[in-house]
């Protein structure tokens, strides 16, 4: 599978966004069911760093190949699984960084599209939630990706998130994609 560059979000349309993640071909990593076969010796930081026995993988089309062969078993673990083995990977935070964003429109008609540290387009929507986690940190947003995966948003990236909310006038604050509304405030958690 030929590695290319990620494309420039901001010469993109969001029609274009959608094509192009259309188009994105994965491994059928969730039909792959190889035996256990012991750790990769890789690490995810929390800001989408990429380690091999404690050293940073520099080269950009190496953390984008392994990307693809990613998955989150049922258990929360994260694995690199291709059809003859799958090995565990440590994954800080979330498996990716969502590292920039484009919206259109407004309202139950807007649409929100990122772009991954691994160059990949997610737009988000009833496939692709949004949520907000808050803790000691402040809040965090995250995108599911695909099958468990999440991005985690940087700061600068919430932040327009915010701006859009606020601006949207929703009470609550949130961000509305492919109609779909996603709240910025986190549901208060339910006592048992």
């Amino acid at each position: 599978m030929p590695m290319t560059d990620p494309p420039d979000l901001s010469a993109l349309s969001l029609s274009d966004i959608a094509r192009l993640a259309e188009e994105a071909k994965l491994p059928p990593v969730d039909r792959w069911n190889p035996t256990h076969c012991g750790d990769s010796e890789m690490r995810i930081a929390r800001d989408g760093s990429w380690f091999h026995q404690g050293g940073p993988i520099s080269r950009p089309a190496m953390v984008r190949l392994f990307s693809t062969i990613l998955r989150r078993e049922p258990d929360g673990r994260h694995v690199l699984v291709t059809p003859v083995e799958k090995l565990d990977i440590e994954v800080e935070d979330a498996a990716f960084v969502a590292v920039e964003m484009k919206a259109e429109g407004a309202g139950q008609a807007a649409r929100v599209a990122f772009r991954l540290n691994t160059g990949d387009l997610v737009t988000a929507g009833p496939d692709h939630a949004l949520r907000f986690v808050a803790d000691d940190t402040g809040p965090r947003p995250y995108l599911h990706v695909r099958g468990g995966l999440e991005a985690l948003v940087v700061r600068s990236v919430y932040y327009e998130l915010v701006e859009r909310a606020i601006a949207g006038g929703d009470t609550p604050p949130g961000i509305w994609s492919e109609g779909v509304f996603f709240p910025l405030e986190t549901p208060p958690e339910t006592v048992a």
